[in-house]
C-alpha cells in the first residue's frame, strides 16, 4: 500500500499540534535504499557496535495487517547504535532481507555498509554513514524500548515518515 505525503506538509499540517507529539530529526541521515520516501509504524532496537538485533528484526515479518489480506502496512525500524562510526549495522544482505520481510523502512543512528547493495534493496535506508567494519555478533542490545535518536525521543508505535525534506516522527498516524 502507497501513502502519498510529503514531510513538509505533514509539519504544516501538525505543528501546532499537542507539544511533543510531532518531533523532526536533525538533517544528518543520508538515503541508502532504492525507497526514497517511506511511513509506517516504528518498531526500535537499541544496540552498541553489535547488530544481532537489527539482524532478528529484519528477518521477522515487517508489516502489519491492514483491512483485507491486500491491505498491509510495512514498519520502519529505528535503530539507535549510539551514533558510532565505526561499525556498520545494516549491510547488503540485512537490507535485502528488511525487503523481503516487508519493512518500509530502516533509519539507523550509526553506520551501514554494502552501499551499492543497498541501492538495489525496495526499502527505505537512512543512516549517518558508511563505513566497511562489519560489527561483532555479541547478542547485547535492547528491541523495542524508547530510544533517543540525535535527541529526538522515539518509542516503539510512533509513526516515522521520511522523504527527500526529512525525517519526521509522530505520536499517531498523521494520514
Amino acid at each position: 500500500m502507497t501513502i502519498r505525503f510529503t514531510t513538509c506538509d505533514l509539519c504544516d499540517a501538525h505543528k501546532r499540534d499537542f507539544p511533543g507529539s510531532l518531533r523532526v530529526l536533525p538533517p544528518l541521515f543520508h538515503d541508502f535504499g532504492a525507497t526514497r520516501t517511506f511511513c509506517g509504524p516504528v518498531e526500535t532496537v537499541k544496540c552498541f557496535e553489535d547488530n544481532s538485533l537489527v539482524k532478528a528484526a529484519v528477518e521477522s515479518q515487517g508489516w502489519i495487517d491492514g483491512a483485507g489480506a491486500s491491505h498491509r502496512t510495512g514498519k520502519v525500524l529505528v535503530v539507535d547504535g549510539g551514533a558510532s562510526m565505526r561499525y556498520a549495522l545494516l549491510g547488503g544482505n540485512l537490507g535485502k532481507a528488511a525487503a523481503r520481510n516487508g519493512w518500509a523502512g530502516v533509519v539507523i543512528n550509526g553506520c551501514v555498509r554494502d552501499v551499492a547493495e543497498l541501492a538495489q534493496h525496495p526499502v527505505g535506508i537512512r543512516a549517518l554513514g558508511r563505513v566497511p567494519l562489519p560489527t561483532e555478533k555479541r547478542n547485547e542490545g535492547q528491541r523495542n524500548v524508547p530510544v533517543q535518536i540525535q535527541g529526538v525521543v522515539v518509542v516503539p508505535g510512533d509513526w516515522l515518515y521520511a522523504d527527500e525534506d526529512g525525517i519526521v516522527v509522530a505520536s499517531a498516524p498523521l494520514l
